[in-house]
């Protein structure tokens, strides 16, 4: 058996997340049947990050197994063939069994980019969030600087989270402006069930002054969702960065990361 493993990119807002279904409208099932008639056979997918509907990825990485001889422009031009338009095999490579793309990751990133204009965008709609009040980045970010580090993020967990422990270790935590844009940049050796989302979400209360700097900390220690920020729409969260040890064949010796740029479009 050969382990292949491979970058994947998609635009979250054309499937029902990441993990497979019944009516098999996910990324995982799209890819799984273009490589399963690649390989003429079935096979499975192991992803690093599931991510929910409309979360969209610019740095998937995912492994299968399969017994099938194929040259790696197989697992990328011919996968590609029979994909629809709103995913796509970047690059694939031959690793051996002790590497797996979700237990060995060492680090994830995400961005969330939030539109911040009075009027909601049109041609981004779907790829970025939007927020109409303006909002006051720094007070954002140096709420944020209070995530940096080993917390219990019970407080930005959702409801039906399954992870065995809401403690995570969280490399980085930042909120920038471009223009009318600002961006959400996170780094974490894992992430909650919607944890991002309702981080945003919570930021967003301090930008707009409902609450001052400090509630960030407060919230975030009181370990309570209760008192949190709703949930915010995932329209403009992207997966874009995994981690591994270099001891694999990957791109960039395992540090693979694709920041999503702006414009967009």
């Amino acid at each position: 058996m050969k382990r292949i493993a491979l970058g994947v990119e998609y635009a979250g807002d054309a499937f029902c997340g990441w993990q497979s279904q019944a009516h098999g409208r996910t990324v995982q099932d799209v890819l799984e049947s273009a490589l399963g008639q690649i390989a003429a056979q079935r096979v499975r997918l192991h992803c690093a990050g599931r991510t929910d509907t409309g979360v969209h990825a610019s740095v998937q990485v995912a492994h299968f197994d399969t017994d099938a001889h194929r040259p790696a422009s197989a697992w990328v031009r011919g996968v590609n063939a029979l994909l629809p338009a709103a995913v796509v095999v970047r690059w694939a490579v031959e690793v051996d069994d002790t590497f797996h793309a979700r237990f060995l990751a060492t680090d994830r990133r995400y961005r969330y980019i939030l539109n911040n204009t009075p009027t909601r965008p049109a041609l981004l709609a779907g790829r970025v969030g939007w927020f109409h009040l303006p909002l006051d980045e720094a007070r954002m970010a140096a709420a944020a600087e209070c995530l940096v580090g080993v917390h219990d993020f019970s407080a930005f967990r959702a409801a039906g989270c399954q992870a065995k422990t809401p403690v995570r270790l969280m490399h980085e935590a930042a909120v920038s402006r471009q223009g009318d844009y600002l961006l959400f940049d996170f780094r974490a050796n894992g992430f909650l069930h919607h944890m991002i989302r309702n981080l945003v979400g919570a930021l967003v209360y301090v930008g707009k002054g409902r609450y001052p700097v400090p509630w960030m900390r407060e919230l975030l220690e009181s370990c309570d969702r209760r008192g949190a920020a709703p949930t915010f729409a995932p329209d403009g969260l992207y997966l874009c960065g995994v981690s591994y040890p270099s001891r694999w064949p990957l791109p960039d010796d395992g540090r693979i990361i694709a920041l999503p740029q702006l414009p967009l479009a």
